[in-house]
């Protein structure tokens, strides 16, 4: 049996979600929590396999409630239900630890699939979830240093890090070496690193060279 703790401060969504839950062959509720401060007490009390945790309730809000839980038990396992898709929910939410996002808006069993899922140590999340993610990681990565070099500059970080020196690397590319040596300088400053074994660490590390 999984068992499951539910926390909202909506009575009648407690309510029904716990019944519904209740009457699953493999799911038993254990538990119930109206707010996050009793959210809290429970999950590290009781243990659930699964806790059901809404964002919005009074005293303390499932945020914070998730945060709290997973710095005492960091196996435990959250599943967002609620029926926020903004950034300043979403994000702090996944942040806190928890597991799954999923809406209140959801069908009764795809929350039962989702708690199942994750209880097998998969993650659930809303598609609008799975796209703001996608989003934040794309535009994380347009921002990091190498995006920022010139394709000459790039050009050079590869020959660096195939380990020419900057004579070598005039030579090859037909340019004067105090060309060369102002690019470096360039790509050092812009990578904010110190030399040139630095710079190819981290062609390296961000898959730029094989």
């Amino acid at each position: 049996m999984i068992k499951v703790l539910v926390a909202d401060d909506h009575e009648m969504v407690r309510i029904g979600v716990s019944a519904y839950l209740s009457a699953q062959p493999d799911i038993e509720v254990i538990a119930e929590a109206d707010d996050g401060d009793q959210a809290v007490e429970q999950a590290l009390q009781l243990k659930p396999d699964i806790i059901l945790m809404d964002l919005v309730m009074k005293r303390m809000d499932g945020i914070e409630a998730t945060k709290q839980i997973m710095e005492v038990n960091p196996q435990a396992k959250i599943i967002i239900v609620t029926s926020f898709l903004d950034d300043e929910k979403v994000y702090p939410a996944l942040e806190a630890g928890a597991t799954s996002y999923i809406l209140k808006t959801s069908k009764a069993d795809e929350i039962a699939k989702a708690i199942r899922a994750t209880h097998q140590g998969q993650t659930v999340l809303e598609p609008e979830v799975t796209g703001k993610i996608m989003n934040r990681m794309r535009q994380k990565k347009g921002n990091e240093p190498h995006t920022h070099l010139t394709e000459r500059e790039q050009e050079i970080l590869l020959l660096i890090a195939e380990g020419k020196n900057n004579q070598e690397i005039a030579d090859q590319l037909f340019i004067a070496l105090k060309t060369v040596k102002v690019h470096v300088s360039n790509i050092l400053g812009k990578l904010g690193v110190n030399d040139r074994t630095q710079a190819a660490i981290y062609a390296f590390k961000h898959d730029l060279v094989e």
